[in-house]
């Protein structure tokens, strides 16, 4: 990319490289509404997510990122199983996308990359708001816009499990 541009007051010419394509940084005081959501729900037990930098990502530039939000309901309590007799995990069994008793959104793709959008055509489950809320904090969480602030606080390579009585981290250990 050529461009004509200074850098503390000095001219810039020549054919200029872009590097990590991350979103601009949004304060913590914008995620703050969408956190405080999910704590205000009181069939909400707890959620979380994963958060790292992958050690290798196929030769792909390895980026830090947040890796989906899980939420535990009273609907899955401690020592709950699923229809196969497993108990249930926090992290991938009761991830957003496919959680037991969130409910889901039925829909199509249109499209495509990197414009493709996803169609909603109607929920099905107990409370809509709720699945609302919980794939706004994930749609937020994963946007890549507040990685700065995820990582100043939690760190890198961390399991997060936040409670209404406090925030947990964990190392995390991943692939």
């Amino acid at each position: 990319m050529t461009t004509d541009t200074n850098f503390l007051g000095m001219p810039v010419s020549g054919d200029i490289t872009q590097g990590s394509s991350r979103v601009d940084q949004k304060p913590i005081e914008e995620l703050a509404p969408l956190f405080q959501a999910l704590l205000d729900d009181p069939t909400i037990i707890r959620f979380g997510w994963t958060q790292y930098t992958p050690y290798f990502n196929d030769g792909d530039t390895c980026e830090f990122g947040v890796k989906g939000l899980w939420v535990r309901t009273t609907a899955e309590p401690d020592g709950s199983v699923d229809e196969y007799g497993d108990e249930y995990e926090d992290g991938y069994s009761l991830d957003v996308d496919y959680h037991p008793s969130l409910g889901k959104v039925k829909g199509h793709w249109e499209g495509r990359w990197p414009n493709r959008e996803y169609v909603r055509e109607g929920y099905e489950g107990p409370d809509e708001d709720r699945y609302d809320r919980c794939h706004a904090l994930d749609k937020a969480l994963q946007s890549g816009a507040f990685d700065n602030v995820l990582l100043k606080h939690f760190g890198e390579h961390a399991l997060i499990t936040v409670r209404d009585s406090g925030i947990e981290v964990e190392s995390y250990e991943h692939d």
